[in-house]
């Protein structure tokens, strides 16, 4: 019990060391600034999503949520 709060305590101080240091954890986005404006230019120009995807290297699950998550 002891040794699992002493882990916990420290992996938790690691943690903040890291953020104070500019680290954030997890995996990057996939898809930035430039790649938004591209899917937005290519659904303008009634480009299919399977396509658009391909193009840029995304899954399409990532790119429907993308999508959903602009629309309210």
């Amino acid at each position: 019990m002891i040794e699992r709060a002493v882990i916990q305590e420290r992996t938790v101080a690691g943690l903040a060391a890291a953020r104070a240091r500019g680290r954030i954890g997890g995996q990057p986005k996939a898809i930035d600034a430039a790649k938004a404006r591209h899917i937005r230019q290519m659904i303008e120009a009634g480009t299919p999503k399977s396509e658009i995807a391909a193009v840029l290297g995304i899954g399409r699950a990532t790119l429907y949520r993308h999508l959903s998550a602009l629309s309210p």
